[in-house]
C-alpha cells in the first residue's frame, strides 16, 4: 500500500470517525503532527475521496467542505433520538453537579490549607497571653505613679501655655 493510498484511507477513517464537516486545512491541521501528510496530500486525497463518492464536497465560494457520506450511516428513529436527548442532559446535570461539587471541595481545601495549625495556634496564643501581660504591668506601673496630675493643675497649664502662645504672636 503506497503513501497516498495510506493518506486516503486515513483521512477517509478520520472523517468518518469525526462525522463533521471539515475544511482541507483543518484536516491537514489535525492529521499532520499524527501521521505527517502534507496539504497537498491531504488536498489530493480528499478530491479523490470526493470523486469516488466515499465523502461528499461542498462548495461555498472559494472554500471547499468535506464531510462523511451520511449514507453509511444507520438512520436513528425518534424515539432513539429523543432517548439520547434524555441521556445527554442526566450527564450534563451530573457533569454541572459533579463540577459544583468540586469547586466546593476546592475551595474547602483553601480553607484548610490557609488556615493555622493547632501548634501554631498555640504559640499564638502564648504570643498574645504574654503581650497582654507585659500591656497590664505597664498599665499597672501607671496607674499605681504617686505623681497624678490633678484636672486643676492641667488646666492651670493649659491657661499659662494659651498666655505665652499670645505673646509669642505679638512678638512675631
Amino acid at each position: 500500500m503506497s503513501k497516498k493510498d495510506n493518506g486516503a484511507a486515513t483521512i477517509l477513517a478520520y472523517l468518518n470517525e469525526k462525522n463533521r464537516p471539515y475544511s482541507a486545512q483543518d484536516v491537514f491541521s489535525n492529521l499532520q503532527k499524527q501521521h505527517g501528510l502534507g496539504k497537498t496530500a491531504v488536498v489530493k486525497a480528499m478530491e479523490l475521496l470526493a470523486l469516488e463518492g466515499k465523502i461528499k464536497e461542498k462548495i461555498y465560494g472559494k472554500q471547499k467542505i468535506y464531510f462523511a457520506d451520511q449514507g453509511q450511516f444507520q438512520d436513528v428513529k425518534d424515539a432513539d433520538l429523543k432517548a439520547m436527548d434524555c441521556q445527554i442532559s442526566a450527564l450534563s446535570a451530573e457533569a454541572q453537579s459533579v463540577t459544583q461539587g468540586c469547586k466546593q471541595l476546592d475551595s474547602e481545601l483553601k480553607e484548610l490549607t490557609s488556615s493555622l495549625t493547632t501548634e501554631e495556634l498555640v504559640t499564638e496564643v502564648q504570643e498574645l497571653k504574654a503581650e497582654c501581660a507585659q500591656y497590664r504591668a505597664r498599665l499597672e506601673a501607671i496607674m499605681s505613679a504617686t505623681n497624678h496630675v490633678t484636672p486643676e493643675e492641667r488646666e492651670k497649664v493649659h491657661k499659662e501655655r494659651e498666655v505665652y502662645v499670645k505673646e509669642w504672636r505679638k512678638r512675631k
